[in-house]
């Protein structure tokens, strides 16, 4: 015990790196694909998804199915995924889109998979790879709205604060491949979708704004975020979603990756290096600066009085967190570097308490980071550069502060997507 007591800054940071990267490694395509693989069809399979790690899903689908079909049913199909995400998928083409906003490549796809699933009969079959970017990376809006006017919400949905479930439900309205209308336009064949959910709670329904799963919400649920959060929708539109139909095509699914997966692993490793863990929830949200003052009180309560849990310990948390954006010039950062710093000031240095916070996905939003890391000398070491963390997150600047002192966390695309994954390691 004593040992781990006197960790050093090499050391520590080497805990939350192995923790991260077993929590990653629980998530992967490949790995979760085992045991979801269905009975083939009498006729042809058709695959079609979109999303972050659709690709990867994409590849180890397709061998799994030679695999377990051999090469007498005939396979195809065509996934999105994110630029910089794809992949080699044998049989079935990818195609690269924009995320977080959708663009002229996200409305071709939508177009491609759509026809894709146009005509087929009842013994054919359907498979949908979803996970989670899948929203932006895959979008063809309804009439009304042009491609324009679906950049200006998707970027003021990013800005306005609102939780990826009301994000979510709104682009599932505006939508004409969103909330099961996929699924709808495969019928009369089996659909059968795979899922790797970035969702707090996994609702199936709201990963990547549910294409092939019906949606439960109503048209007066999405009009209701709109007008909370001021956002962009032409009145024809708002007026056209009161009469539109819902929609109820409902397809067979299976979440073979999760947030939580992802956290149990993180905890076993924890285990593993001699830590106690405490998974403290799958599914926290929150404006990201202030999770960070939260976690930095749990932080210190373990440190001082060892509750909940006595040191050394890990807490492992998951979820996404927001930033509201309103008015002035902001710099370049994430939800994940936004709560690291917030979370180094909060804790003001105390000793013997190191964090990582990252995107499971390898992005923290736009830029080409996961997240951050902080140390007991996160502050001192930028006010050593005149660099004054308060400063960098009034103005939404947290990646350029950890840039400076090269502690962010670049991971690369890791090809799966179970949201955000936080560990604060208490020596």
């Amino acid at each position: 015990m004593s040992e781990r007591l006197n960790l050093n800054d090499a050391e520590a940071r080497a805990i939350l790196r192995a923790v991260h990267a077993a929590a990653i490694e629980a998530a992967l395509p490949g790995p979760a694909m085992r045991g979801h693989i269905p009975p083939p069809p009498r006729g042809r399979c058709v695959v079609v998804g979109a999303g972050k790690a659709s690709a990867a899903m994409a590849a180890a689908l397709d061998r799994a199915l030679h695999e377990a079909w051999g090469p007498q049913v005939p396979v195809s199909g065509v996934v999105a995924t994110r630029y910089g995400h794809a992949v080699a998928a044998g049989r079935i083409e990818i195609v690269e889109a924009g995320h977080p906003v959708p663009d002229a490549n996200s409305v071709m796809a939508a177009r491609r998979v759509m026809s894709a699933v146009a005509g087929l009969g009842p013994d054919d079959l359907v498979i949908a790879l979803v996970s989670g970017g899948g929203s932006a990376c895959m979008e063809w809006p309804v009439d009304g709205m042009e491609l324009d006017d679906l950049r200006a919400l998707g970027r003021a949905l990013l800005e306005s604060g609102a939780g990826i479930g009301e994000i979510n439900l709104v682009r599932r309205h505006l939508s004409r491949v969103k909330g099961g209308r996929l699924a709808a336009a495969a019928a009369p064949a089996r659909v059968y979708t795979l899922l790797i959910s970035d969702i707090p709670g996994d609702d199936p329904a709201a990963i990547a704004s549910g294409p092939t799963l019906a949606d439960g919400t109503t048209a007066q649920d999405a009009l209701a975020i709109i007008e909370r959060y001021g956002l962009p929708v032409p009145n024809a539109v708002r007026r056209a979603m009161l009469v539109a139909p819902a929609c109820t095509a409902a397809g067979e699914y299976r979440i073979i990756a999760s947030p939580q997966q992802a956290l149990i692993a993180a905890a076993d490793k924890a285990r593993e290096l001699g830590l106690t863990p405490l998974l403290l929830g799958d599914a926290i949200e929150a404006e990201a600066r202030e999770l960070g003052r939260v976690m930095a009180g749990i932080a210190l309560s373990v440190r001082q009085w060892g509750q909940p849990v006595a040191a050394p310990a890990l807490l492992l948390s998951g979820g996404e967190a927001s930033v509201t954006l309103a008015g002035g010039s902001f710099g370049k950062g994430g939800r994940n570097t936004e709560l690291a710093l917030s979370l180094a000031l909060s804790l003001q240095g105390a000793p013997g308490i190191w964090a990582l916070a990252a995107d499971s996905d390898g992005i923290d939003g736009s830029e080409d980071a996961a997240g951050a890391i902080i140390a007991p000398d996160t502050l001192t070491r930028g006010a050593d550069q005149a660099l004054n963390g308060a400063d960098f997150l009034a103005r939404h600047d947290s990646y350029s502060y950890f840039a400076a002192l090269d502690d962010l966390l670049i991971t690369g695309p890791t090809l799966t997507n179970v949201n955000d994954i936080r560990l604060i390691l208490v020596a």
